[in-house]
């Protein structure tokens, strides 16, 4: 009955969103060029299926997100290519059920009670995660009946694709690995301050985290409003830079405390001591505060903030919008280096691993036309035709240079020699507040807490809901549906 009743308010909840929704933006139909179009398709009979035989083709798949990363809406965005295949080679289309934010999962579980369920989500970690709470919780299913990861076109994936599986079930349809937050930063600013280009520094081996506090230290002004660091994820990002995370996860996929790696002690004092010098931006005692509203790479173009740590696909946009936070990308102002690494470590350098790839729903009708989706963007990165086509279009739309492109690729070995990536993002609210404490605890204040204290104060709470959770992922039921 209460089943029921939950059935008949989310037809109601949709029914409602439906009358008042906002107006679609109109799609734009952008192309690639004959040339560039013709070669990937000529290209993609090498590991693709069959269009005659494929499971799923000439049929829609509907995608639930707060973003559409397929489709153009302005002339000033790139093709993507995986869509492109798709629609072209194999008769397909993808529908947007546009979301927002801050209601996604509430829209996709009313959606999946209402037997409305979208087809697909896009998967993440950090604060986009999708697992392993999301799947635990029923609201999206195994994938294993569509992917093979042992196949040709899959196996080189596998091991990042097994960090989002318990049960014996994957839960993630990882179609790319790439990395998360690097170092950006305005060369005429470092220039103008006499400090060696990070980008120089990691091409000698140069680039550490010695050489990147002195020029933290030397740079900040609290007086003059001068920060080296700004943003949100600065903090958590110089930790990844050790190769270690705070919570790991063991051979059985069980979670456990990392709580007393060395590596991590030592980034934690490189982060205490950059507090107490000022060398991180805040607003009085407000250690939280983001210039000019959350604006990522406010005060990089000024000369305000030395280092904008974060995500490359945040200088990918209309060149005057990159141009006027990061600095010229015409003359070269804008580049990026990786983040520095550990005086004392194993003379590695580590980047996390971000991944690209999709949620299944539960209850998805066109499963098969998500796994055919997915295995064009997958084709998309090993092809040599489409990858140079990609990057192509990073060129000509975006104008990043040469060494940018150079950059990212370094970046992306760098990430795919050690893969890693986060395996807290979704967990039980205590489980978050407590991650969200380790992470920010050290530095987010004007007194900020020494790593002894804060490993301490929630070593216990650590240990308990790790315990929780791994009790939950041994009980999981795929057959039971979205539960409390």
């Amino acid at each position: 009955m209460k089943r029921l009743v939950a059935a008949i308010l989310a037809v109601l909840f949709i029914l409602a969103i439906v009358g008042c929704g906002k107006q679609k933006r109109e799609i734009i139909k952008l192309t690639l060029s004959t040339e560039d179009a013709e070669a990937i398709l000529r290209a993609a009979g090498i590991t693709l299926p069959d269009e005659q035989t494929a499971a799923g083709t000439n049929s829609t798949v509907k995608y639930l997100s707060w973003y559409d990363g397929f489709h153009n809406y302005s002339e000033d965005e790139i093709v993507n290519t995986g869509y492109f295949t798709f629609t072209e080679k194999y008769g397909c289309e993808i529908e947007w059920i546009e979301t927002e934010w801050s209601t996604r999962f509430d829209d996709l579980a009313n959606l999946v009670l209402s037997s409305q369920a979208p087809d697909f989500y896009p998967a993440g970690t950090s604060s986009t995660a999708t697992y392993p709470m999301k799947c635990i919780k029923g609201m999206f299913q195994p994938v294993d009946d569509y992917i093979d990861f042992d196949s040709p076109l899959w196996s080189g994936i596998k091991e990042v694709a097994d960090t989002f599986s318990f049960s014996g079930r994957h839960f993630t349809i990882v179609t790319n690995t790439t990395f998360r937050d690097v170092v950006p930063y305005n060369r005429r600013v470092i220039d103008e301050w006499g400090f060696d280009d990070p980008a120089e520094l990691y091409a000698n081996d140069e680039w550490t985290w010695d050489v990147f506090y002195s020029m933290c230290v030397e740079f900040s002004d609290p007086d003059e409003d001068r920060f080296a660091l700004d943003g949100q994820s600065y903090t958590n990002s110089l930790v990844q830079a050790t190769g270690q995370n705070f919570v790991h996860r063991d051979e059985d996929g069980r979670y456990y405390s990392n709580l007393d790696s060395p590596e991590i002690e030592r980034a934690e004092q490189m982060l205490y001591d950059l507090t107490k010098n000022d060398c991180t931006h805040h607003e009085g005692d407000n250690y939280w505060a983001i210039r000019d509203n959350g604006t990522y790479g406010a005060g990089v173009k000024d000369g305000l903030c030395l280092f904008y740590i974060c995500e490359t696909g945040f200088f990918t946009g209309p060149v005057e919008e990159i141009s006027s936070v990061w600095g010229d990308i015409t003359a070269g102002e804008l580049m990026f280096a990786p983040l520095p690494r550990d005086n004392n470590g194993d003379g590695n350098y580590y980047l996390l691993t971000q991944i690209n790839g999709y949620n299944l729903c539960y209850g998805a009708e066109n499963p098969e036309g998500v796994a055919l989706l997915a295995s064009c963007e997958r084709f998309k990165v090993l092809d040599p035709t489409v990858v140079d086509i990609d990057r192509k279009q990073l060129e000509e739309k975006y104008l990043w240079t040469e060494e940018m492109l150079e950059m990212y690729d370094t970046c992306k070995q760098i990430a795919e020699a050690h893969p890693r990536a986060i395996v807290t993002g979704d967990m039980t609210d205590g489980l978050n507040n407590i991650i969200a404490s380790l992470q920010y605890g050290p530095c987010r204040s004007a007194n900020p807490s020494t790593w002894a204290q804060v490993k301490e104060e929630n070593r216990e709470s650590l240990e308990y809901y790790l315990e929780e959770i791994n009790d939950m992922m041994d009980t999981y039921d795929p057959d039971a549906g979205i539960v409390a």
